[in-house]
């Protein structure tokens, strides 16, 4: 796979291969952690695991608890999907697809974000959606051999979402 940059200089990397370029910063990117209020349901895992302690050592109990607590708001926060629009390709969780394979963008929040999650959700659409974010994008899928009509991505910033699209989709100006 070539790697390619904006830049016409050579990488000048130590240990760098002569033809590879280092991938360009992402237009767009976004990590879909979870609300507030799920990490702080979560963090209730650290005093149960303490209880569990409790009766063998007071100390040992509250040294698991913490590790506990801060193992599952790390686990909840890393495994977080990630939203990004990166060299002409958006990228939503494990999924891909070239952007020119995409239509035209439209960022909801609110009430119309809630009906496009809810009862205007096409059930053969990709979707990414994650509860506690309010924006959503849903991008037509204009690829003829595609089976998938739109893909649905909940986004914080479904208007920024929308516009990196846009931008990637934008034939390179010379």
């Amino acid at each position: 796979m070539q790697i390619t940059s904006h830049s016409s200089a050579p990488d000048e990397r130590p240990g760098a291969r002569p033809n590879e370029r280092p991938a360009s910063a992402p237009a767009y990117s976004e990590r879909l952690t979870p609300s507030l209020w799920a990490l702080v349901a979560a963090a209730v895992v650290a005093p149960m695991a303490a209880l569990v302690f409790a009766p063998f050592d007071a100390t040992l109990a509250l040294v698991i608890g913490a590790i506990v607590g801060a193992g599952a708001l790390a686990l909840l926060i890393l495994l977080s999907p990630r939203v990004t629009v990166s060299d002409g390709i958006l990228r939503a969780g494990r999924a891909h697809i070239d952007v020119s394979l995409l239509g035209q963008p439209v960022a909801l929040t609110a009430e119309a974000a809630r009906a496009a999650r809810g009862p205007g959700l096409d059930a053969r659409a990709w979707h990414l959606i994650r509860g506690g974010i309010d924006g959503l994008i849903v991008v037509p899928n204009i690829d003829p051999d595609d089976p998938v009509p739109t893909w649905a991505i909940s986004s914080r910033t479904p208007d920024r979402l929308a516009a990196a699209i846009l931008k990637a989709q934008a034939p390179p100006s010379s």
